[in-house]
């Protein structure tokens, strides 16, 4: 598990222009590495603990930023044939989304226009209809109302008229993203901007997905702290990831509310004093994180595999459910690749359940009793930084904006 194969090199990588910039981050880590340095944001950054658990703020918050802009609900791969579904509840949003035989991904309401109870229950698969389990009202995969029982004697309507209540969705990069307020409309290559050719590269369609859990975690800015910066990891990590990664060394990119985040591998040491033309794949030497704002992130940690992981808010400020994704450049099949990909699904739910999470509840179950006082963000955490930023700045804003 501990090398990048040509396999997966090639999905990480898949046109020179980008291996050359990885070669560019590369020199840029490597040169923190010789210097004991890392990117930095120009000052320390304070933030009220408010901010974390003032339950007014929080679903003001939450409403803004995670119910009119648009989320990535699930990955593309994950409808991967004609009249394949989606069905999940999104904070307090059941949502459904479906794959048409004309293979157009949309994305639903998943409640029945004539008493509201939903039409699909949560999870995935494929299916011809979907049946309401209270009156058997029926709704295709393009959402309209194509069959009701005892139509006859229930009195005339216009059945266009009665279909489910769709959400403005668009595919992208792997992904489809989806704004949970119905009538709200989003610029798909607006909001992400730059952000696409980055999610491009990773080739999150030609991923293999081998399981999917969900986590409960600590409240939403707790959790995603977490996964913007190394400064914890020699202290927290030190059996996982740690191992493989250089503490307090970050290379940081934005794109607007997105961000590229480097980690350095531990194998920069053996760059230096050596010529470029005989260094290893770039992806030998350092680690790359895609964080989407504002709840996902995507990491390519060790060897042929990959972790996806969606952070949603709860009721409370206090509580996440985390959606991980264990990917695998390909279908494991022999009895080595089963084992190398099991023990890489169980390393990150180690980092982020008994260690990221565990830590990140005592923090969130302790905060309230630092009152009026600040957090402080280090410079040296400049992913953080922006991030709360961000949040800062759609706060200001009414209405949707992409």
């Amino acid at each position: 598990m501990g090398g990048i194969s040509k396999e997966t090199n090639k999905k990480l990588i898949k046109n020179s222009p980008h291996s050359d910039e990885m070669l560019t981050l590369v020199r840029r880590a490597l040169a923190h590495y010789e210097n004991k340095t890392t990117d930095q944001a120009p000052e320390v950054m304070p933030n009220s603990i408010d901010a974390y658990i003032n339950e007014t703020r929080y679903k003001e918050e939450v409403e803004r930023i995670f119910k009119h802009l648009p989320l990535a609900l699930c990955l593309s791969s994950e409808l991967p044939e004609e009249n394949s579904y989606r069905s999940m509840n999104v904070i307090d949003t059941p949502v459904l989304i479906t794959k048409d035989k004309n293979h157009k991904i949309r994305a639903f309401l998943n409640v029945c226009r004539h008493r509201g109870s939903k039409v699909c229950e949560e999870g995935s698969g494929v299916k011809r209809n979907f049946i309401c389990p209270y009156h058997a009202w029926t709704y295709d995969h393009q959402g309209k109302l194509v069959g009701m029982y005892g139509e006859k004697t229930f009195g005339e309507i216009q059945k266009e008229e009665f279909g489910l209540i769709e959400l403005e969705c668009a595919e992208r990069s792997g992904l489809v993203w989806v704004m949970l307020s119905p009538g709200e409309t989003f610029d798909i290559d607006q909001w992400l901007g730059d952000f696409t050719d980055e999610l491009e590269t990773l080739n999150l369609k030609e991923w293999h997905i081998h399981e999917q859990r969900e986590l409960v975690g600590p409240g939403w800015k707790v959790a995603l702290d977490g996964y913007l910066e190394a400064y914890h990891h020699n202290q927290l990590h030190g059996d996982t990831v740690g191992k493989h990664t250089v503490g307090n060394l970050l290379v940081l990119d934005t794109y607007g509310p997105h961000q590229r985040l480097t980690f350095g591998r531990k194998s920069l040491k053996d760059l230096i004093g050596k010529p470029e033309s005989e260094w290893d794949s770039p992806l030998e030497n350092i680690r790359l994180i895609h964080s989407g704002f504002p709840n996902l992130s995507i990491s390519g940690v060790l060897g042929d595999h990959c972790l996806v992981s969606q952070i949603f808010p709860t009721a409370s400020p206090n509580r996440t459910i985390t959606r991980q994704t264990i990917l695998s450049a390909k279908e494991p099949k022999t009895p080595e690749e089963i084992a190398n990909t099991n023990e890489f699904s169980e390393m990150v739910r180690q980092a982020v359940v008994d260690e990221d999470y565990k830590i990140g509840l005592e923090i969130q179950d302790n905060i309230s009793h630092l009152g009026s006082n600040n957090f402080i963000y280090g410079k040296n955490e400049p992913a953080v930084q922006n991030y709360h930023s961000w949040i800062k700045d759609f706060m200001s804003k009414n209405g949707t904006d992409w």
